[in-house]
């Protein structure tokens, strides 16, 4: 029996991993979820957060984009997660800059290759509470948004009426028969997602290759309207474990502009319990020893610390376990500015109790 598969799409932020999150609770105890996870940079972190869920295997493609330069490796991909776990249905979960054109041709192609699976749809998840101000400037965005099966409109709850109402004509604007859903705070139902009619596919697949061509003329402009930073924290004077200083960190998270950066994920060390931004500011605790692991998310302007499982710190040599591992996301033009600005030293660095620690900052893409 052919194996299901739902692609999620959405700019980055929109809340694509927190939807698939809350599909969890909805499913059967023996139902066998498997995510295929696709990320701008080299550090996973939703897969992390993925596995503490219960999803039954994940597989992660990483430093590239689905859509183009990662395209070949898809194939592979699927055959480890239908070998391995052996799924009721796949989640292909894209970059925030993915193509939905362009995969949704591939995993047809696969599909009259293999015979192993099935396309049931394609999802396109909306910010609303910050489309007017990436739909202005992503061609990606306004792709992703007109060419799904299923539009989620998601953190519509934080705007007001008539900024709704702006995003909903936004959408309207880009020749789509789609009428958004709502989440509920990034929940919705599993029967809504699951058995979505797959016209896209259809549609693509009656299309002449011209007017494939069409549909991607853009992606020469996609794929740089982002750029990638990947920072490493170590102590320099031995193998020892560092502690970042959770203090200079969040003065970075607060000043972070939403129109320069787009996301921030880390693995980091920290010696007390932070705090996420909807949290209530309490009193500081006194250092942790040893340091406890934690993983990092930040879009527009909010973040997330969730406690880490054992283990996913570790490296596979001798060298020094990084004390924060993170990726940032720019706005195109805007990475190596913010690169000299992390290199000075005064967000990234450790805490008073372990001096001399090595900042690595590299623009990767």
């Amino acid at each position: 029996m052919a194996i299901p598969i739902t692609v999620i799409t959405g700019f980055l932020g929109s809340g694509k991993t927190t939807l698939i999150l809350n599909l969890i609770p909805q499913l059967p105890q023996d139902y066998k979820l498997a995510l295929l996870k696709n990320e701008f940079g080299d550090l996973a972190i939703d897969s992390q957060l993925a596995e503490s869920a219960a999803i039954s295997g994940v597989q992660e493609l990483l430093n590239g984009c689905i859509c183009c330069n990662l395209v070949g490796q898809l194939k592979d991909a699927l055959e480890t997660l239908r070998k391995d776990v052996r799924p009721d249905r796949i989640i292909i979960e894209t970059s925030g800059s993915a193509l939905p054109t362009t995969l949704v041709l591939e995993i047809n192609r696969i599909i009259r290759e293999t015979g192993r699976y099935s396309l049931d749809g394609v999802i396109s998840v909306i910010d609303v509470q910050n489309w007017t101000g990436y739909e202005d400037t992503s061609y990606t965005a306004k792709i992703q948004a007109r060419y799904t099966d299923l539009i989620v409109f998601n953190k519509w709850e934080l705007v007001d009426e008539r900024r709704y109402d702006i995003c909903l004509d936004r959408v309207g604007d880009l020749d789509t028969d789609k009428r958004p859903v709502k989440s509920d705070k990034g929940r919705i139902e599993v029967d809504v997602l699951f058995g979505v009619d797959n016209s896209l596919a259809r549609k693509l697949e009656g299309e002449s290759d011209a007017d494939h061509h069409s549909h991607d003329h853009g992606s020469d402009a996609h794929s740089s309207e982002v750029e990638v930073l990947s920072c490493t924290v170590v102590r320099g004077d031995d193998s020892q474990q560092g502690c970042i200083d959770l203090d200079a960190l969040l003065a970075f998270l607060k000043l972070a502009p939403k129109d320069e950066i787009y996301r921030i994920k880390a693995k980091l060390f920290l010696d007390q319990k932070p705090q996420s931004s909807s949290e209530e500011k309490t009193l500081v605790t006194q250092p942790k020893s040893p340091p406890e692991a934690y993983l990092l998310n930040w879009a527009f302007g909010r973040w997330t610390f969730t406690q880490a499982r054992s283990g996913i710190m570790t490296t596979s040599d001798s060298t020094a376990v990084p004390a924060l591992r993170m990726t940032i996301i720019t706005a195109r033009s805007e990475s190596r500015r913010w690169k000299k600005k992390l290199e000075d030293g005064h967000f990234l660095k450790l805490t008073q109790n372990h001096l001399g620690g090595q900042v690595d900052i590299r623009q990767i893409s």
